[in-house]
């Protein structure tokens, strides 16, 4: 009878596999990697032997084996430089290296979505997730009550990134009042990758945060170039920074009408918080940001928060942490809940 090793460490690491076939030969591919990585790393037939763990000579012999199955050369010796490689070991390395970082990500994803799926098997605890997401105060409120989601804020499109690349398990993100087809191209690409799944949280809407009373009088997003308000903005790459950008072009507005365009907070509590203290007059943002910090709210558009993850993660918490923002946003002011699934969930 054996028994889980609770309490042990588990985690799943997933690398470059699979073999090279020529006519009989079998060559591993992630030894023949592993071989020209070293001579290109350490210059030395001894960095071979200590990747594999093997003695000098049989480290040589592996390498022999691969360039007689190759029918190539892959090494030579230069004198006072040591042992480098030829131009078809570097040219075997650059491809092997260009697969391996290509499938990176993918094989991040999947060993995650396998180390969650065994780790129930073998009595391991569930793993926490880690969930990349731009700033939202109902999502921060609900996440306070899920310890099997750790959060990571950040920008809609690195929250995006950094799920596609294998550095998180989920993406939290937002592309303005149009859907994720229609918009920029790591939004587009998302929806229509098969690998992710991609479903409506709850909608919210936003608009420009103005101090309190709205003293400048601004009514429209024209306003704040005509009136030289003092703006504060939202990063780079944030969803909120992305509409705002396309609401000034609509309008034939350049970003150096806007004062204050350049300066940046991180998120909407930030950008509220900003305006709050004076320290500017305008910034777009979630009305419920504006609400929390008493500053008058022009409304300009609801817009869906999303969810992705990989379609190999099991569903269970991510379901459940989405019903209870669906929920939470009926009740809550300046959400709602998202209108309908998404095509390919219909």
């Amino acid at each position: 009878m054996t028994q889980a090793a609770e309490g042990q460490p588990f985690h799943i690491d997933l690398g470059l596999g699979g073999t090279i076939r020529i006519g009989p030969q079998r060559i591993g591919v992630a030894e023949a990697f592993a071989i020209v990585e070293a001579i290109a790393r350490t210059g030395s037939v001894q960095g071979i032997a200590t990747e594999l763990d093997l003695s000098y000579r049989a480290a040589w012999e592996r390498l022999r084996a691969l360039e007689a199955a190759l029918g190539h050369q892959l090494v030579q010796k230069t004198r006072g430089h040591g042992s480098t490689l030829t131009e078809t070991g570097a040219v075997l390395r650059e491809a092997l290296a260009e697969a391996a970082t290509a499938l990176a990500g993918s094989m991040a994803r999947e060993g995650r979505a396998a180390q969650v799926r065994l780790g129930a098997v073998l009595g391991h605890a569930t793993p926490t997730l880690t969930l990349a997401a731009s700033h939202d105060l109902l999502l921060m409120d609900v996440l306070a009550d899920w310890p099997d989601i750790a959060l990571v804020v950040a920008g809609s499109e690195d929250a995006v990134a950094r799920l596609v690349e294998g550095r998180a398990d989920a993406a939290g993100f937002h592309c303005g009042p149009t859907d994720p087809a229609h918009g920029s191209p790591a939004f587009a690409d998302l929806g229509l990758d098969p690998a992710f799944r991609v479903r409506p949280l709850f909608e919210r809407e936003q608009g420009v945060m103005l101090a309190a009373g709205n003293p400048l009088g601004i009514r429209t997003i024209a306003d704040l170039a005509r009136l030289r308000a003092r703006y504060v903005n939202r990063q780079k790459g944030s969803g909120t920074r992305l509409w705002f950008d396309r609401l000034l072009a609509e309008q034939g507005i350049a970003p150096s009408e806007i004062r204050g365009y350049a300066t940046e907070e991180f998120t909407h509590q930030a950008v509220a918080a900003v305006i709050a203290y004076g320290a500017a007059d305008a910034g777009f943002g979630a009305r419920a940001a504006a609400e929390r910090f008493g500053l008058a709210f022009l409304p300009l558009g609801w817009e869906c928060y999303h969810l992705a993850s990989s379609t190999s993660l099991p569903d269970a918490i991510l379901d459940r942490f989405a019903r209870t923002l669906g929920e939470r946003a009926e009740r809550t002011a300046g959400y709602r809940a998202a209108k309908a699934p998404l095509a390919d969930e219909t």
